[in-house]
């Protein structure tokens, strides 16, 4: 865990979030600014940087992710049509330096 994390300080407790998922490894929480009706983040509890800081060891980790991704995706009715997104140092539009999946959907189309 990093102290000054935002995400960590939310894993900690120190930091409100409104959870939609708790596991062992991953966790997910509404986006304070969401950009959809539906804008959750899937965070690892464990602090990785970014993208570019993940290790062979993380492999599991990361595929979690995806699955939770894809099981609140079904959970929130959004299946048909959903954005998962990662943003990768400031170059890519990372604010917070703890890797974490959007999963951004619900539009009336």
């Amino acid at each position: 865990m990093d102290e000054n994390c935002l995400f960590c300080q939310i894993l900690d407790g120190h930091k409100p979030a409104s959870f939609v998922y708790e596991g062992k490894n991953i966790v997910a929480f509404h986006d304070i600014n969401p950009e959809a009706p539906v804008h959750i983040l899937i965070v690892p509890r464990k602090h990785i940087r970014s993208i570019n800081d993940l290790t062979e060891g993380d492999r599991g980790m990361v595929s979690d992710m995806f699955f939770v991704a894809r099981d609140l995706a079904k959970e929130m009715n959004i299946e048909k049509g959903y954005k998962l997104l990662l943003n990768v140092e400031r170059g890519g539009g990372q604010i917070i330096f703890h890797i974490h999946l959007h999963l951004i959907g619900g539009w009336k189309r």
